[in-house]
């Protein structure tokens, strides 16, 4: 009888894919806004970078979506501030769910984003 240890099994999520209609324009938000770190960039597709974290922009008509993504931020209230400072639109301010307080935006072909409480290490 043959028992299945850890190898083979995911580790992690490791990046994600979000549509973008202006590859430039995406790129600074990414980059400028979110301090994201430019891994590579082309017309078509860009790579952007947060810890060991990568989110592929991807040139597309179709934009628009909530994305799914929830980035880890260790103060919600803190980044929903410093985010409408640069401008950027909420439609959920911070507030508490099943996972932590988490917020809700959008970034600039209003794809949907949120940030949510990264629980720090003790």
């Amino acid at each position: 009888m043959f028992e299945y240890t850890k190898e083979g099994l995911p580790e992690n999520i490791t990046a994600v894919t979000v549509s973008v209609s202006e590859m430039k324009r995406s790129v600074v938000f990414y980059r400028d806004i979110l301090k994201m770190t430019v891994v590579s960039e082309t017309d078509s597709e860009s790579v952007l970078s947060i810890e060991s974290f990568f989110i592929i922009l991807k040139k597309s008509q179709r934009v628009g979506f909530d994305t799914g993504i929830y980035i880890g931020v260790y103060d919600p209230f803190e980044f929903h501030r410093r985010m409408v400072d640069e401008g950027v639109v909420f439609i959920r301010h911070p507030e508490r769910g099943p996972i932590g307080v988490y917020a809700s935006f959008r970034d600039p072909d209003m794809n949907v984003l949120h940030a949510v409480e990264k629980k720090r290490k003790k």
